[in-house]
């Protein structure tokens, strides 16, 4: 799919052509982190978020722990589990996974009365989907089932070296 928006779609519809594409495009990497921007501003908005202050401490919060689970995915993926087909960057990885965040803007509909809660739930599912499908064309992994234990390894990681941080700025 070209431009923007035709991208975007085809990374939450998981196509694996509009994966490829961006992580070909080294053009592609400023969109990517105002994807997840823009993903992150509409999570905060979909969970009642209303004022500037708490909208721009959630986005400073969930950039940074994204990238905290990027950088630990791509260790674990190039150092650890490494495997002979396993061939990235960092750029790589930061315009497939920030593209992988395009579903992430329905998060936004977590404010929909009685429903909104569900929406934003299945919302985060679908985004562990476009995310381990990001990771498996980044690495050139054969296998979505060593791309999802790469991203779960790295998001059991993030979560104790996150909120490690979190807990130590209290």
């Amino acid at each position: 799919m070209d431009g923007l928006l035709g991208r975007m779609v085809g990374a939450a519809c998981l196509d694996v052509q509009s994966y490829e594409d961006v992580e070909a495009d080294s053009k592609a990497t400023l969109p990517a982190i105002a994807i997840v921007i823009i993903s992150n501003i509409a999570a905060a908005i979909g969970v009642g978020t209303i004022d500037l202050r708490g909208i721009a401490g959630l986005l400073v919060a969930s950039v940074l722990s994204w990238l905290i689970w990027v950088l630990l995915t791509l260790f674990i993926a190039t150092q650890i589990l490494k495997r002979p087909e396993t061939h990235t960057d960092f750029g790589e990885i930061i315009r497939t996974t920030g593209f992988s965040a395009s579903v992430g803007i329905l998060r936004v509909l977590g404010l929909v009365p009685g429903i909104g809660p569900l929406i934003y739930v299945l919302v985060n599912i679908w985004m562990l989907m476009t995310f381990v499908i990001a990771i498996r064309q980044a690495l050139d992994y054969t296998s979505t089932g060593r791309a999802l234990a790469v991203c779960i390894l790295g998001w059991l990681l993030h979560g104790i070296v996150f909120f490690g941080f979190v807990r130590m700025g209290r």
